[in-house]
């Protein structure tokens, strides 16, 4: 060290050190790892959406169309067999993750400071949370009647079980296709958003 200079105190540049993490100068690994994880939940969000929003798209367009076009046995029976066989893992598993990957999503955008892709997964967080709604205010309950009324064969009345049931699920299911639908749009202009801030 040449004469003129002067030596820096430790003290000095262990309190600069401090006060540049105080100003934000180094995110706490947590938060790090947060940020990073941000992109991928909100991808599998938009993924989950769009299967959910896909399979109550089918059943306006092909199932519930093609089963109007049958007899009363028919659709009962057939309805009865498909509300058996949805209850699986597959389904639980999107039905379920469409909801927590997209608040999931919505939280980690905003811890990350990008505010309007949050905003966007938070809107389509809520547009989630009202399909769920009819579904268990709706859909289920109709489901579970369904089943209630036994085999087709000791059914008297199947025309008054299908009225019962077809008219009130299907607009319901369709009001589901339009939120998820929505849902998936809000993810995409999202991810449009936090692509850009990943620039």
């Amino acid at each position: 060290m040449r004469s003129d200079q002067t030596a820096t105190p430790v003290s000095y540049t262990a309190q600069a050190a401090y006060d540049g993490l105080a100003r934000g100068g180094a995110q706490p690994m947590a938060s790090a790892a947060g940020s990073k994880a941000a992109g991928p939940v909100l991808v599998g969000a938009t993924i989950a959406m769009g299967l959910m929003a896909g399979l109550f798209f089918a059943f306006d367009v092909s199932v519930m169309p093609g089963l109007a076009a049958g007899d009363d046995r028919t659709y009962v029976e057939a309805m009865q067999h498909i509300n058996k066989s949805i209850e699986n893992g597959m389904f639980g598993l999107v039905f379920t993750g469409a909801f927590v990957a997209t608040g999931i999503a919505a939280w980690l955008q905003h811890k990350a400071g990008r505010r309007q892709a949050a905003l966007w997964a938070a809107g389509a967080t809520l547009l989630y949370v009202v399909a769920l709604m009819v579904t268990m205010g709706v859909n289920i309950p109709l489901n579970n009647d369904l089943a209630a009324a036994g085999d087709v064969a000791q059914i008297h009345d199947l025309a008054a079980v299908r009225t019962k049931f077809e008219g009130t699920w299907v607009a319901a299911n369709m009001f589901r296709t339009a939120l998820c639908t929505a849902g998936l749009l809000a993810l995409s202009r999202a991810l449009v958003l936090h692509g850009r801030g990943s620039r």
